[in-house]
């Protein structure tokens, strides 16, 4: 059986400074912003707020110069969006296209789209949203069924994406797609398509979730035309490159920051001669310790090059699994005692119902412990 470690990294002090001058603009920049809008954390979107962050250039901080980006470190873009999932600032706008969207053009269309659409992103102006899941297949994208038929110098796609987060202000999709047979490989025959939101025969519709929001939408291809050039990569290797990118989405301090509101709100209420508030808080403060130096490691793989694929599945699983207890712990604890409207009593409502969600997004709880088996050699 294989070993996993996940080697622990040190933030060098210019990241130390950068920290300093983020939290300073943050406190500037969202002085009036309310609690019920910092619980949103890292699904609130302010496209305006997202290009200040891009005049900044604290959007795309790794990416080469030519394509508007800083080409600072892996560390210091970490520290960046730590301080803002801390602030609950309203990134949404931004944070697939800067996440991995603008990875996936750089590396698979370094001469034609990148040039054309990566700038833009690293403005904070151009938005993206990923086509993976779909009715009746969830985490199981090698059941897609939407397909891409060439024809001439073009592909016409056919098919229906579901919980597409943020479609409705998007101005591209990257689409995972059939382009061929399965045969024995369920993997095989799926390519990655850019798709122009405004392509004739796409249509979007609104999913709102449990907590009563727009963020999820139904996306519907009836006979839409793209270019040969939007095929990402080689036709066929849609499987290899999404895993990739799954990576990048699965990494990410949002994966263990989404409920940190709660946690504030729930420290500022504790009684400090409590100590049964004082044990369960503290346990929370350790955990979250210890999954951000398993974050800050993926960080450190991303940064040498490696594949950080096995790290970010253990990442995603065990942040959920804080996340979502810390609900039920802020009512143990306070449920007989939080005001009506309080900070607290908003905070926690807010983040009891987007929970559930936290196990879902990026790979369901089973494929990620499906992908740490594996490579722990257990399956």
């Amino acid at each position: 059986m294989q070993g996993m470690s996940i080697t622990p990294c040190s933030l060098p002090p210019e990241c130390e400074t950068l920290r300093a001058e983020v939290r300073a603009f943050l406190a500037a920049d969202l002085a009036d912003f309310p609690v019920e809008k910092r619980v949103r954390n890292w699904i609130g979107a302010d496209p305006e707020f997202s290009k200040r962050l891009g005049a900044r250039g604290w959007i795309g901080m790794t990416w080469p110069k030519r394509y508007g980006g800083q080409e600072r470190t892996a560390l210091e873009r970490y520290v960046v969006m730590e301080e803002l999932l801390a602030a609950g600032a309203p990134v949404a706008a931004h944070w697939i296209a800067e996440r991995q969207s603008a990875l996936l053009l750089m590396r698979l269309s370094p001469e034609i789209l990148a040039p054309r659409i990566v700038p833009g992103i690293a403005r904070g102006e151009t938005y993206f949203c990923i086509g993976m899941s779909e009715p009746d297949s969830g985490s199981d994208l090698a059941s897609v069924r939407t397909r891409a038929v060439r024809d001439g110098d073009a592909w016409v796609i056919n098919g229906r994406k579901v919980w597409t987060s943020g479609a409705h202000r998007s101005q591209y999709m990257i689409a995972l797609v059939r382009t061929g047979a399965a045969g024995e490989q369920r993997h095989a025959g799926l390519s990655q398509f850019l798709v122009d939101m405004r392509t004739p025969g796409l249509t979007v519709r609104p999913i709102v979730n449990q907590v009563g929001e727009h963020d999820f939408n139904e996306v519907t291809f009836d006979d839409v035309r793209v270019g040969h050039e939007c095929l990402l990569g080689n036709e066929g290797e849609g499987w290899g490159q999404v895993n990739a990118e799954l990576a990048f989405e699965r990494s990410g301090p949002e994966r263990y920051l989404s409920s940190t509101q709660l946690l504030l709100e729930m420290l500022d209420e504790a009684d400090a001669d409590n100590e049964r508030q004082a044990v369960a808080l503290g346990r929370i403060v350790a955990q979250y310790a210890s999954l951000r130096q398993m974050s800050l490691g993926v960080s450190g793989m991303l940064a040498r090059g490696e594949n950080p694929m096995l790290a970010a599945a253990l990442v995603k699983d065990q942040g959920a699994l804080v996340e979502q207890a810390m609900p039920d712990i802020g009512h143990d604890l306070f449920g007989g005692s939080v005001a009506p409207g309080s900070a607290l009593d908003t905070t926690l409502g807010y983040t009891a119902r987007a929970v559930p969600s936290f196990s879902l997004r990026g790979g369901t709880r089973e494929i990620m412990r499906g992908i740490i088996a594996r490579g722990l050699g257990l399956r």
